[in-house]
This record gives C-alpha cells, sequence and structure tokens, in this order.
C-alpha cells in the first residue's frame, strides 16, 4: 500500500499518469495530484506521500525549486519530464529516477519496481541524493558533477575528477580513484558507461572504462597506462577510438 502524489501543470498531462497509475500500479492505494509546486508543497506537509511523480518544467516554480525549499525530503522520487540532456544527467548522477513524457506503461513499471525493490535506506540517502542533484545542477557545467555511487555501505558522492577507471566486477562496478582510493559499487559496468561516456571516459575494453584525463599513454602490445601506474588492456577493435581520444586531450 503505497500513497503517490503527482505534480504537473498540465491538467492532460496529470490525467493520462493517473490513468497510468491506475492501470499498472496497483500498490498505489491513495493518489492525489497538484497542478502547481506551491499547492504540492501545502499538501505534502498534510499528506506525506511515500512517492512523488514530479514534473520538472513547470511556471514560477520548477520541480527542482520545489525540492529545494522541501524540509523533509524522505520520500520516493520519479522525476516526469520532456527532453532535457542537462537536467537528465544531472538526475542520472545522483542515482535518482526518470520518466520522459509521453510516459511508456513499461517504463512507468519498471521505474515503480525500482522504487519498490530499494532496500530500506538511510534515514539521510534520500536527501542527501537530491542534494547532490541540486548541487549538479547549480555548477551548470557537466564537468563539475559529482557522481552518486550507491554501496552495500551506502551512497557516496565522488566528482568525476577524481575517478580514474572503473572495472567490470561481474554485476559490480570496482572504481579506481585518485590518492589509491577505491571502492566497489553495486551496479554494472554497462550503467556507468552509459553515464560516463559523455564525460570524457572512453570503454578501452569489455571490463574497462577509464577517465581519458587520467591517461598518460598509450604503450606497445595494446595497453593504456594511467596515472597511477596501471596499465589496462585496450581491445583491438577499440584501439583507434583510444588513439584518438589521447590525441584529443
Amino acid at each position: 500500500m503505497l500513497k503517490a502524489l503527482l505534480v504537473d501543470d498540465e491538467p492532460k498531462a496529470r490525467d493520462v499518469l493517473a490513468e497510468l497509475l491506475r492501470q499498472y500500479v496497483p500498490e498505489i492505494t491513495e493518489l492525489r495530484e497538484a497542478g502547481s509546486p506551491g499547492d504540492a508543497m501545502l499538501m505534502m506537509e498534510r499528506f506525506k506521500p511515500d512517492l512523488l511523480f514530479l514534473d520538472i518544467i513547470m511556471p514560477q516554480m520548477n520541480g527542482f525549486d520545489l525540492l529545494n525549499r522541501l524540509e523533509d525530503r524522505r520520500f520516493g522520487l520519479i522525476f516526469t519530464t520532456a527532453y532535457n540532456q542537462f537536467a537528465i544527467q544531472a538526475i542520472r548522477f545522483s542515482a535518482l529516477d526518470y520518466l520522459l513524457k509521453p510516459i511508456d506503461p513499461d517504463e512507468l513499471r519498471q521505474a515503480v519496481d525500482r522504487f519498490l525493490e530499494k532496500k530500506a535506506p538511510r534515514p539521510d540517502q534520500p536527501q542527501t541524493q537530491l542534494q547532490n542533484m541540486l548541487f549538479n545542477l547549480e555548477t551548470g557545467q557537466k564537468e563539475g558533477f559529482r557522481l552518486a555511487v550507491p554501496t552495500t555501505e551506502g551512497v557516496f558522492f565522488y566528482p568525476i575528477r577524481e575517478i580514474i577507471r572503473c572495472e567490470a566486477s561481474s554485476n559490480y562496478t570496482h572504481f579506481h580513484l585518485t590518492q589509491k582510493r577505491s571502492f566497489i559499487a553495486s551496479k554494472t559496468l554497462k550503467e556507468y558507461d552509459e553515464i560516463l561516456t559523455p564525460q570524457g571516459f572512453v570503454r578501452v575494453h569489455k571490463s574497462h572504462l577509464v577517465n581519458i584525463a587520467h591517461a598518460e599513454d598509450y604503450l606497445g602490445k595494446g595497453f593504456i597506462l594511467m596515472k597511477d601506474q596501471s596499465q589496462i588492456e585496450v581491445a583491438r577493435r577499440r584501439k583507434d577510438a583510444v588513439l584518438e581520444a589521447l590525441r584529443s586531450l
């Protein structure tokens, strides 16, 4: 049994999402709607939803402004938005979820399932992820983003400039950072490949993703030398892309 609040300034968008939730998400037993962030703020205090579906682009106050003004952010959050690459990158870097409009029923069901499958987080976890997203938005540049990395001990946040390389480890990812730090993240390398490749990372091998800013040289026999002195194998079919990335430094 879940309580959900849907926030969107467009009545038609609210109607469509509400109907999809009734059809595909029977776990939601109480659903309320707000046509503006102002109405949502008043409703949040009384209703206290478990899950918030939040539009980003709204007049006067957008979805991010609303989150900034909420003191209690202990709720699940799924953004609903038309295509906005910068906002989506900020959301993904903070390990938060979103749905692109027009909303696909299967994607909606999957997003809710991800929310339901999460184990009980630490009390501060949702708030820290939201704070990280707001920090990323305020930087104004993707290069300044911090990446939220879920681990078995909680979610941690790292500037991308501190990440040297990522190594596949079964269904996990082994992160190697500056100052000889490392940790295991509870997501696959494929997921980080999608997030980090637009930020100057290069997939050099099926098991390795490297931050090209930390690369020193391309060695003979198909290896790339990183600033931490690690030598990472480069797949033959990826050699040209790696050399081109090195030349662009």
